[in-house]
């Protein structure tokens, strides 16, 4: 059995690249710039799996949507959005583990229209660091 290998094209990128093309669209925030923005009104929107928020703990007053349901939550338009997706204008913060998925979740939110999405630098690990609010389950 033959086994079917796709070739690299010129505009192929590797996830390196993506993540910096991605990034350099917009302005990623660090965890203490998040707790202001949260103060502020931003949505926190944390797409950790469960696993690592019940071995990590939670953010309080973040709102828990995983990865694969971001989009249909956040879609101020869709319906299936979450209470909180009242409009484009929405300031939110994505945050992952490490802040890399984050990013690329960003772009996909940015697409929705979501001109104010950003994410946080370093992700749920940053925020703990930092001695920030985490409750545990």
């Amino acid at each position: 059995m033959s086994e079917n290998r796709s070739t690299d094209t010129p505009d192929t990128v590797g996830i390196d690249e993506l993540l910096e093309r991605v990034r350099a669209g917009y302005d990623r925030i660090d965890p203490r710039e998040a707790a202001a923005a949260a103060e502020a009104g931003a949505l926190l929107v944390d797409i950790r799996y469960a696993a690592l928020r019940d071995r990590d703990g939670l953010i309080p007053g973040a709102l828990v949507v995983e990865r694969n349901e971001l989009e249909w939550r956040l879609d101020p338009q869709g319906s299936h959005r979450a209470a909180e997706a009242v409009g484009h204008d929405l300031r939110v913060v994505v945050i992952c583990n490490e802040g890399y998925a984050s990013s690329l979740a960003v772009a996909s939110l940015r697409q929705l229209g979501l001109h104010r999405a950003t994410d946080l630098i370093g992700g749920f690990q940053a925020w703990r660091a930092a001695g920030l609010p985490v409750t545990t389950t």
